[in-house]
C-alpha cells in the first residue's frame, strides 16, 4: 500500500517537474521576446512609441531589387579615369576644323542648317554655341523659299532647328506643301528624309497649330507603311523615330545613338565623326570620375544595410542628372542633384512603403522645423535620412557662402519642405482611403513629382545665369515647370499604378480620373495620355521667345520631361532598373567608343 502511494507521489512530482520545466521554457521564451523587443525599441521607437509592440506596426514592402551596379564605379582605377593629353590636343585641333567648316557654310543656308543639325545630333554643338547662335539668327532672317517640293526637307529642318532655339517661327510655311483640297501633297511621300524631318518638326507644335497635328498624322501613317519596303538601316532609323521622336529623347542618349548611326553612313564627314567619338569618350571619363566620387559618399552612408526597404538607386539618380545637363561646366550641379535626389528617393519610400502615419508626422514636423534638435524624436532609420540631408545642406551652404550665392539654399530648403508636406498629405489620403478629384490630386502630386525641387537644384548648379529673379520665377510653379511635372506624374502613374495598388498605395491619377468621370481604366489611361500630349504642347509654347528667363535655364526643365518619357517608356525603369535603364546607363557611363 505504501509503495503504491509513494509511486503516485513520484508521478505527481514528475508531472510538477514537467510543468515547472514548461514554465521555465515559457519564461525563457518571454525573456527572449522581451530582449528582442528591447533591441527593437532601441533601434526604431522613441518614447512616443514605447507602448507599441512590434506586432502592431504593420509595414508594407515593395520588394525592390538591390543596386544593379554594386561597386562597379568604385573599382575604377586612376589609370581608368586618366584624361589623355594627346586626345585633348586632338579635340582642340578638330574643333578648329569645325569652326572653319561653319565659316565656309555661312553663305549657303542649306549647307549651314545641315551642319548645325549634325553638330547637335552628334553631341558636339556645345563647343560652338556662339557660332551656332549667330548662324541660326542669319537663317531666321533669310528664310528658305518653299515654292517647290525640292525644298521640303530643308524647310522642315529649318523649322525644327529654329523652334528648338526658341524662335517663334510660324508653322504656316508648311501650307506650301498642301494641295488644292487642303491635304499634304501625295508626292511628298517619295522623299523619305523630308517625311522624317516633317515628322520630327511636328512634335514642336503648340496648342491650336492644326497644320502640325495634320503633319504628324500624315507622316506617321506613311512612315509606318514604308517600314516593310526599306533597307534594314533605313527601317531602323524610321522605327527609332516612330518609337519616340527626337524632341522627346534624352539628348545624351541620342548623341550616343546617332554617333553609331552616323559612322555607318557613306556620306559621313570624318572630321565630325572623329570629334564626336573623342569628345564622347573624354566626357565619359569625366562623368565616371563624378559617379565614383558619389559612390564613395553613398557607400559611407550604407543605405542598403541601414534601410533595406528602400531603392538603392544612386547611379540611376546620377543618370537623371546627366540627362538634365551633360556639359563639363555643370559637374557641381550634377553632383548636388544626385545627392539630394538619392536622399529624396529614400524619403519617398519611407512615405510610400515603410513609415507609419505617426512616424511620418514626426518626420514632416522635423523637416518643417529644419532643426537638428528635432531629430531625437525620430526612429533610427529616419535619423539616417534626416542627418544626411542636413549634411548636404551644410556642405552646400559653405560652398554657396564662399561664392556669395547663399540665397540659393533658401529656395532648395523651401522646395524640400513643400515636397515633404505633400508626401505627408498623400500618406494621410492613403490612410483614410481618400480618392481626390483630379485637380486636387494635381495640387499635391505635381509637387511629389519632385520636379519643382529638381528645377531649383539644377539652377543652383548653373552659375551666374541663374539669377535671384530666376529662382523667384520657379517659386510660383510657372507653366513650364507645371507642364514638365504633369508629364512626369502622368507617365509614372500610367506605367506603375497597377503594381503600386497591389502592394497598397495612395490613389493615382488613373483611379482619380475613373472615379470623378465614371469611366473605365482603359478610357482613363487614354485621357491621361492625351493630357501628356497637351502638356508637351505647353512645354513647347513656354520655350518660344520672348521667355521670362533665358532659354539655357529652360532647357534643363524640358530635359526633365524627356527623361521621364525614356525612363518610363516600357514600364517603371527607375524602380526596376535592371533592363533597358541599365543598358542606357551602360551606354553613357561604361562603354566607350572604339576609335
Amino acid at each position: 500500500m505504501q509503495e503504491k502511494e509513494d509511486g503516485a507521489k513520484g508521478k505527481e512530482n514528475g508531472a510538477k517537474g514537467k510543468e515547472n520545466g514548461a514554465k521555465g521554457k515559457e519564461n525563457g521564451a518571454k525573456g527572449k521576446e522581451n530582449g528582442a523587443k528591447g533591441k527593437e525599441d532601441e533601434v526604431n521607437s522613441p518614447k512616443a512609441f514605447e507602448s507599441k509592440t512590434s506586432e502592431e506596426i504593420i509595414r508594407r514592402s515593395a520588394d525592390y531589387h538591390p543596386s544593379v551596379w554594386g561597386d562597379y564605379f568604385l573599382a575604377l582605377s586612376p589609370d581608368d579615369l586618366n584624361l589623355n593629353v594627346e586626345v585633348q590636343q586632338r579635340i582642340g585641333e578638330l574643333k578648329k576644323e569645325v569652326n572653319r567648316m561653319l565659316r565656309l557654310a555661312s553663305n549657303e543656308p542649306s549647307k549651314e542648317i545641315n551642319l548645325i543639325d549634325m553638330l547637335q545630333r552628334l553631341g558636339i554643338a556645345y563647343h560652338f554655341e556662339k557660332e551656332i547662335g549667330e548662324a541660326l539668327q542669319r537663317i531666321y532672317d533669310s528664310p528658305i523659299s518653299a515654292n517647290d517640293d525640292d525644298n521640303f526637307y530643308a524647310v522642315a529642318l529649318r523649322f525644327r532647328l529654329l523652334r528648338q532655339q526658341g524662335y517663334n517661327i510660324s508653322a504656316d510655311v508648311f501650307n506650301e506643301f498642301k494641295d488644292e483640297t487642303g491635304s499634304f501633297k501625295a508626292n511628298l511621300t517619295s522623299d523619305l528624309q523630308g517625311m522624317l524631318c516633317l515628322y520630327e518638326a511636328s512634335h514642336l507644335s503648340v496648342r491650336g497649330e492644326d497644320i502640325l497635328d495634320e503633319a504628324l498624322a500624315f507622316t506617321s501613317i506613311h512612315l509606318k507603311s514604308m517600314m516593310n519596303h526599306l533597307t534594314s538601316s533605313l527601317a531602323s532609323q524610321v522605327g527609332h523615330a516612330l518609337e519616340l521622336p527626337l524632341h522627346k529623347r534624352v539628348p545624351r542618349l541620342e548623341h550616343r545613338h546617332y554617333i553609331s548611326v552616323y559612322q555607318e553612313e557613306k556620306t559621313r564627314n570624318e572630321i565630325l565623326l572623329e570629334l564626336a567619338k573623342l569628345d564622347f569618350n573624354h566626357l565619359q571619363l569625366l562623368h565616371q570620375g563624378e559617379i565614383q566620387e558619389l559612390s564613395r559618399w553613398w557607400k559611407d552612408i550604407d543605405i542598403a544595410k541601414k534601410m533595406p526597404f528602400a531603392r538603392d538607386r544612386l547611379v540611376e539618380c546620377y543618370f537623371w542628372g546627366l540627362g538634365v545637363y551633360f556639359e563639363p561646366q555643370y559637374a557641381s550641379g550634377r553632383i548636388l542633384m544626385t545627392k539630394l535626389v538619392s536622399i529624396v528617393s529614400i524619403i519617398d519610400d519611407i512615405f510610400d512603403v515603410y513609415g507609419t502615419l505617426e512616424e511620418l508626422q514626426l518626420f514632416n514636423d522635423a523637416i518643417q522645423a529644419c532643426d537638428e534638435g528635432t531629430m531625437d524624436q525620430l526612429p533610427e532609420y529616419m535619423k539616417v535620412c534626416f542627418r544626411e540631408l542636413e549634411n548636404i545642406f551644410n556642405e552646400t551652404e559653405k560652398e554657396m557662402i564662399s561664392e556669395e550665392k547663399s540665397y540659393r539654399l533658401y529656395y532648395i530648403k523651401q522646395e524640400m519642405q513643400a515636397l515633404v508636406r505633400a508626401y505627408f498629405e498623400e500618406a494621410q489620403w492613403f490612410d483614410t482611403g481618400y480618392v481626390p478629384k483630379l485637380e486636387e490630386y494635381f495640387q499635391v502630386s505635381l509637387i511629389t513629382s519632385v520636379y519643382p525641387l529638381i528645377t531649383v537644384i539644377q539652377f543652383a548648379g548653373m552659375g551666374e545665369i541663374a539669377t535671384k529673379e530666376a529662382f523667384n520665377w520657379t517659386a510660383s510653379l510657372p507653366k513650364l515647370i507645371r507642364s514638365s511635372s504633369i508629364v512626369n506624374r502622368l507617365m509614372d502613374d500610367i506605367k506603375t499604378y497597377k503594381a503600386e495598388q497591389k502592394r497598397g498605395h495612395v490613389a493615382s491619377s488613373v483611379q482619380c480620373y475613373m472615379k470623378e468621370y465614371e469611366v473605365s481604366e482603359e478610357e482613363a489611361c487614354k485621357k491621361l495620355q492625351n493630357m501628356v500630349e497637351g502638356a508637351w504642347k505647353d512645354i513647347n509654347s513656354e520655350c518660344l521667345a520672348p521667355t521670362p528667363i533665358p532659354l539655357p535655364l529652360l532647357m534643363p526643365i524640358v530635359n526633365l520631361a524627356r527623361i521621364i518619357e525614356v525612363m518610363y517608356m516600357y514600364g517603371d525603369g527607375y524602380s526596376d532598373s535592371s533592363g533597358q535603364t541599365k543598358e542606357n546607363i551602360a551606354s553613357l557611363l561604361a562603354d566607350p567608343f572604339v576609335l
